[in-house]
């Protein structure tokens, strides 16, 4: 079974990349989506098995032997835990959701074979990842994760600006990558094994030792640790490594879902919950991770406020929520983490398709200035994604609700000394992330149209391939929480996680549930101000945005333009790496290896070819003048030599 789920997207990519033009659309559109349902369904059969059920029922499959060189042994395996198939559930569902939406998305698109197998082949990297049993198998799936969403990103390869986001959100992973490498080198030259097994179990020998860097002693495990994170920034795209996301959006709605919402952006949260082993040794690395997160969430939220790109909006708002999963990691609230990414999955996913929904009615267009008033042309849609809001905002019973005032209650109930940096940003962002979601919803639905007539008059309703996976999706915003909380917070967290969570000392979560009454209502004062707020500036005083900006051009331009790390990293970055690179050319490739290589060698040849090609005049009397010179050298050669 577990095989099937893993290689089975695998299997439909290769079937509609390769054979793509014999099948035709539909055909790959078949042979994708019923692979899809079928991981699907066997990944929620996983889930109760080894989750649910009562008992440790963890498995390992050994799928082949892969690399052998020496000493190091790797082999491509699988292993099945509670960690593993609560991921199963959260890839295989969403991708699945995703590939029958692109039926109707992507139908009048010209390569659908192609979208549909990059599609599952993103996905088959994805399910490597969660899968793997050592850090060189998932090193495979991580890379196989950022090759896929290069091609996903840059699918509309015509557009600059998609091959643009492509190769920005390529390039700036490798820069999380760079740290992942090396925090891979350093496990398995201290352990001399990448096995998470070996590795785990042999963690806590290493507790105090120390390393010798350039003259400073580094604390073993705290050096690993963060060069772990920080692939994991990369990937899940935290503060300094995140400017990739939003120009993401540059690729389909439904890769703005797959990748963004539930799959390739929770890799690095995944990555620090299976490895936490090693961070629970190293709390200097779990604060950074706690910072880092909480700043993150702070940071995003921010700027969400102020786009107007409707998919840019939630993408931020992705950015802000991974934010609040790392800091749940930092204070080893792993549970609460890894239920956030659970629950999120559901209504993030349902808030992308929905904007796509939105997107696909009118006209293509995103900017939320030239919408408006859509709530009765689509109402299908606006009640998806106001239950997608809802979720998202933590009203109360849905499922943000459960995830996200878990992770706050949890910073507040912590010992750490970031905690409270970490407690104050996440109420400071629910605020904001309750104002930013329903100024979206307000600016798209209400009000009158600020669209074009003709616009307008082809505003309709999304056909039905594209609304059942919104059903779907709406479901588990509103179930997803109240039915599994119990299992990843609640009394049965023990028996859920099954040790696949590791923890040193008490359960953060624990005396989360015994804060006191103001910090469990926090998060929905919060929200209630965030949503308060939004409503008087864009339907009781629609005017009031405009002066706020006027009022406040500082606030605004930071958040406007994204804190401009785009701007401090073409400064610091990007120029003087064009700079030197032009240099090089001119100077050092052009002016010396060229002119003194092949071009001065090239050079010397055709001028000497061209002397002697002067001798060959044509004229006869030329010829016997050379012949009688030659003769004339050769006698005084043989006259001379002779004597």
């Amino acid at each position: 079974m577990y095989q099937t789920i893993v290689f089975l997207p695998l299997l439909a990519a290769l079937i509609a990349g390769l054979f793509g033009k014999q099948l035709g659309d539909r055909g790959s559109q078949v042979v994708t989506c019923g692979a899809l349902v079928v991981s699907a369904v066997l990944s929620w059969v996983a889930f109760y098995q080894v989750a649910m059920a009562p008992g440790d029922h963890s498995v390992h499959v050994q799928v082949l032997s892969w690399i052998v060189s020496g000493d190091f042994n790797v082999n491509w395996a699988l292993q099945i835990d509670s960690l593993t198939v609560v991921m199963l559930v959260v890839v295989n569902t969403v991708s699945c959701l995703v590939h029958i939406y692109s039926v109707g998305y992507m139908s009048h698109d010209e390569h659908i074979p192609r979208f549909m197998s990059y599609l599952s082949l993103f996905t088959f990297a994805m399910l490597m990842l969660v899968t793997s049993d050592n850090f060189v198998q998932m090193f495979f799936g991580w890379e196989g994760v950022g090759l896929a969403s290069y091609l996903l990103i840059g699918f509309w390869y015509k557009k600059p600006s998609a091959c643009a986001a492509a190769i920005k959100a390529f390039v700036v992973n490798r820069v999380g990558d760079f740290g992942f490498a090396l925090g891979i080198f350093a496990i398995f030259m201290t352990f001399g094994s990448a096995d998470f097994a070996v590795v785990f179990a042999d963690v806590g020998s290493y507790s105090d030792k120390s390393i010798h860097f350039l003259g400073m002693e580094l604390d073993l495990l705290t050096t690993i640790c963060i060069l772990l994170f920080i692939g994991a920034m990369g990937k899940s795209a935290q503060l300094g490594l995140h400017t990739w996301l939003p120009d993401a959006m540059e690729g389909p709605t439904p890769v703005s879902a797959l990748i963004h919402a539930a799959t390739m952006v929770t890799a690095g949260v995944f990555l620090v919950a299976r490895c936490s082993p090693l961070f629970e040794y190293a709390p200097v690395a779990m604060e950074v991770v706690c910072i880092i997160g909480a700043s993150t969430a702070f940071f995003a939220a921010t700027v969400g406020m102020s786009q107007f790109d409707i998919k840019r909006v939630i993408a931020y708002s992705t950015c802000s929520q991974l934010g609040y999963m790392f800091f749940a990691l930092g204070i080893g609230a792993y549970g609460a983490a890894i239920f956030h990414l659970f629950t999120h999955a559901f209504f993030k996913a349902l808030l992308f398709l929905g904007s796509g929904s939105v997107i696909h009615a009118s006209s293509d267009e995103q900017d939320m200035r030239n919408m408006g008033g859509l709530r009765k042309k689509i109402p299908v849609t606006f009640w998806m994604m106001t239950i997608g809001t809802l979720a998202l905002t933590g009203f109360p019973f849905l499922s943000g609700y459960f995830s996200k005032d878990m992770i706050i209650e949890a910073a507040f109930a912590s010992e750490s000394s970031i905690a409270g940096y970490a407690f104050v940003m996440g109420i400071l962002a629910a605020l904001m992330t309750s104002f930013y979601s329903w100024r979206l919803m307000f600016m798209t639905f209400f009000g009158k149209s600020r669209a074009s007539k003709e616009v307008q008059d082809h505003v309709h309703e999304s056909p039905q391939v594209m609304l059942i996976p919104l059903y779907v999706l709406a479901l588990g915003a509103v179930i997803a929480g109240g039915v599994f909380s119990e299992y990843f917070i609640g009394h049965h967290y023990e028996d859920f996680w099954a040790g696949s969570l590791f923890l040193i000392g008490e359960n953060v979560m624990e005396a989360a549930h015994h804060v006191p009454t103001w910090v469990v209502y926090s998060p929905f004062v919060a929200m209630v101000i965030g949503f308060a707020t939004a409503w008087y500036f864009y339907i009781k005083q629609p005017d009031m945005p405009g002066k706020f900006v006027r009022t406040f051009r500082f606030a605004h331009a930071m958040s406007f333009n994204k804190w401009y790390f785009d701007e401090i990293y073409d400064f610091i970055f990007i120029r003087p790496s064009m700079w030197l690179g032009q240099f090089l050319w001119k100077r050092g490739d052009e002016d010396i290896i060229d002119r003194y290589g092949p071009d001065g060698v090239s050079a010397a040849v055709q001028n000497v070819a061209g002397k002697f090609r002067n001798l060959q005049s044509g004229y006869l009397y030329h010829y016997a003048f050379a012949m009688l010179i030659g003769l004339s050298a050769f006698v005084t050669w043989f006259v001379v030599g002779g004597v």
